[in-house]
């Protein structure tokens, strides 16, 4: 009886997983680390802004985002769930997410003075607990990889008011209004590294935006117009997107 109770507790541990080596663990340790790293670019762009330099300030908060695209691939390659179950990445995701696509730009929106007083604070308030509400609600991301509702990414709003469109503070202020909202309305938006749907147009829309996000900081505060219109155009693209997956690709 011993020995057949040995045995299953030996098949029991097996089930739960093989040993990884130092070499492994120590891999997806430098993961988690890289994925931390995301909160230090946050915090830098939180200084930049302080002190108004506001290209600075999106320089730091792309790097953040870069960091937050490549993580998660590299998670997966190097099997991080599984050689370190003790770890959660994507507890570690949500705090910097969180300050990167919330926080901090919400906070750039007030400091850039391009919504009026009083209602650039009120315009960050409202960033600040319709985020916090849309992160705790179930069915953030659908099983087939949309986001449902304006996914928290105001860092890339911040950079459209701040260095694309030049509106009047109404304009800005009802732009943010119909985002809060539109964070609680069942439109499929395209997560563009893992929709299936049209994902190499999603991609490829994805580079022309980090290329013209890229060129329009590099060049500021001069004007480049091939930069200026493919940050407008890969915003129509993904804007016509959430339109024809809400409406069209349901009825197929």
């Amino acid at each position: 009886m011993p020995k057949i109770t040995h045995i299953l507790a030996l098949q029991q541990d097996q089930s739960m997983g093989k040993p990884y080596t130092t070499g492994q663990r120590a891999q997806a340790w430098a993961v988690h680390l890289f994925t931390a790293s995301g909160i230090i670019t946050v915090f830098m762009a939180m200084v930049e802004g302080t002190q108004h330099n506001y290209t600075n300030a999106m320089w730091w908060l792309l790097a953040a985002q870069v960091i937050d695209g490549v993580d998660g691939t590299l998670a997966r390659y190097f099997k991080v769930t599984e050689v370190l179950p003790e770890m959660s990445g994507k507890s570690i995701d949500f705090v910097i997410d969180f300050a990167g696509y919330a926080i901090i730009p919400a906070f750039l929106i007030y400091q850039a003075g391009i919504i009026a007083a009083p209602y650039d604070l009120w315009a960050a308030f409202l960033i600040l607990v319709t985020s916090a509400i849309y992160y705790g609600k179930s069915g953030m991301i659908s099983e087939d990889y949309y986001f449902i509702g304006f996914p928290v990414m105001w860092n890339m709003v911040a950079f459209y008011l701040l260095f694309v469109f030049e509106w009047e503070s109404a304009i800005n202020l009802l732009f943010i209004i119909m985002l809060a909202v539109l964070q609680f309305v069942p439109v499929k938006f395209a997560y563009p590294s893992r929709t299936e749907r049209w994902r190499a147009g999603n991609l490829t829309a994805t580079v022309v935006f980090i290329v013209s996000m890229t060129g329009l900081l590099w060049y500021q505060p001069r004007e480049v117009p091939v930069f200026w219109w493919g940050s407008v155009l890969s915003l129509l693209y993904f804007g016509i997107f959430a339109v024809v997956a809400t409406f069209w690709f349901e009825r197929r």
